[in-house]
């Protein structure tokens, strides 16, 4: 019987990376997106050339009941879910003196309320060996200028994370969290001239950007073989520091 994952984000970017790479696994994925519909058909179609299921369910992962639907209809397609990553994000930079407050319940309410759902639902529903994994940010440790409170939400997930793991104790699912560093997306290109792009490729020792690809490696360990890996955040960043 195959594995079942569950992706949100899972249209574009990292999430799509992922999506797409659970499937080379083996696994039958659900993919979880907030608007684009073309995106998400894309993917879909993508993951179904390899020969693998896929499906793409529109949901807002801070809202309880579009995520029960969610986990619902994977059950229905695919008998139930063994892998949940939640890759779905907000980001806005500004100081903390000038932050508009509607921005950062915006983004709260996705990174910080929307983890919160899907690692809720996740923890009722995934099947013994399973895991749960959500995103964080390097940025939890870089502490740049600019990213409080992308950086604070994101800092919940890691601490989501742990608790979690410890909750489910006897269940045989482990629970992590995934931490990026500067990837080459469109969320991280947005609002950047070259000159910073250039300065975050040579932040690191490999002296490049990361790959979307270069993450979802590591959501595929997690996913999958490396089991012993638990309560913990690990950083994908090439380096930084």
């Amino acid at each position: 019987m195959s594995r079942v994952a569950i992706v949100t984000g899972g249209s574009r970017g990292i999430g799509r990376a992922v999506a797409e790479r659970l499937a080379a696994d083996g696994q039958d994925v659900v993919i979880a997106y907030a608007s684009n519909d073309a995106e998400a058909k894309a993917t879909v179609e993508a993951i179904t050339a390899t020969g693998r299921r896929a499906t793409a369910v529109k949901a807002d992962i801070a809202d309880e009941r579009a995520v029960a639907g969610l986990f619902d209809e994977a059950e229905r397609l695919y008998g139930g879910v063994d892998v949940v990553v939640n890759a779905a994000g907000r980001m806005a930079l500004s100081p903390v003196a000038d932050l508009d407050l509607d921005t950062f319940d915006r983004i709260h309410r996705t990174n910080v309320r929307g983890a919160f759902v899907v690692a809720r639902e996740a923890a009722r529903r995934v099947r013994a060996g399973g895991a749960i994994i959500g995103f964080s940010t390097t940025q939890t440790r870089l502490l740049y200028p600019g990213y409080a409170p992308y950086a604070a939400g994101k800092a919940a997930t890691e601490t989501l994370a742990a608790v979690l793991a410890k909750e489910l104790r006897g269940r045989d699912v482990t629970a992590n969290a995934v931490a990026p560093g500067p990837t080459a997306t469109e969320l991280f290109f947005d609002g950047k001239d070259e000159e910073t792009v250039e300065r975050f490729r040579k932040a690191n020792p490999m002296e490049r950007l990361g790959m979307p690809g270069d993450i979802a490696e590591v959501v595929s360990a997690l996913a999958g073989p490396a089991r012993w890996i638990n309560g913990q955040t690990v950083f994908v960043n090439g380096g930084v520091a």
